[in-house]
């Protein structure tokens, strides 16, 4: 396994974040290893979403791998619980998918590893957010720590990984505005938790609310198909 340096693993869910978080990467030079998980969410469109984005980044390889968390339920998005509409809370959403970034980065890293990587992106953000644990700082953080230790690469000090969140801390208005500037097709992104059978956004969910504020804060016009 043979370290480049300029190989990057990118988290692509179909959703906003995800693709600009891509777009970073592309911008700074690294070869782009896409890795989207089925994981048994309710609809297949931001499976779609994903691969176009990955099409239109020209990654070099985009790999979709199925693993079934409806098998654990626990979320509105892995079982037949009720997507909240129009609400506001305080409490972690029903929408939270238990563990779902520590899932995936870690089979970002078991694939970073094989492919002499020592960068994952992944588009968590804690700022206009629905309040989910895995997507703070500290997880990102501790994930980051965790991946130097649990590793040969890392243990042998072939590297250091690095857990690479550019949107962390920006609000969504400016990771709009900073994909636009990247000439980001947000057309082709899909964030919405609750699609119709055509795959047109509800506008309602958290999900949709948080975009919809978010291109109006950057003064720009959502290109998402809505109901």
């Amino acid at each position: 396994m043979a370290s480049n340096s300029k190989k990057a693993v990118v988290l692509l869910s179909g959703g906003l974040d995800s693709f600009t978080s891509a777009g970073y990467a592309r911008a700074a030079g690294f070869e782009l290893y896409g890795l989207t998980i089925d994981y048994g969410q309710r609809h297949q469109a931001e499976l779609e979403a994903a691969a176009k984005i990955a099409q239109y980044l020209a990654i070099k390889e985009h790999k979709i791998i199925k693993l079934d968390l409806r098998a654990f339920g626990g979320s509105a998005l892995t079982s037949d619980q009720e997507v909240p509409k129009d609400t506001e809370t305080s409490d972690i959403p029903v929408t939270y998918v238990p563990a779902r970034n520590t899932i995936m980065l870690s089979l970002a890293l078991g694939w970073a590893e094989v492919l002499g990587s020592f960068d994952i992106f992944i588009g968590a953000n804690s700022v206009d957010y629905s309040g989910y644990p895995d997507c703070r700082g500290e997880f990102i953080a501790a994930f980051e720590s965790l991946a130097n230790l649990a590793t040969k690469a890392g243990v042998e000090g072939a590297g250091h990984f690095r857990i690479q969140a550019p949107l962390l801390n920006l609000t969504k208005a400016q990771i709009i505005s900073s994909g636009l500037e990247m000439g980001l097709d947000y057309s082709i992104s899909h964030s919405c938790y609750d699609p119709d059978e055509l795959g047109r956004s509800c506008g309602h969910c958290d999900s949709c609310r948080i975009r919809l504020k978010g291109f109006a804060d950057a003064g720009a016009v959502d290109p998402a198909i809505y109901q």
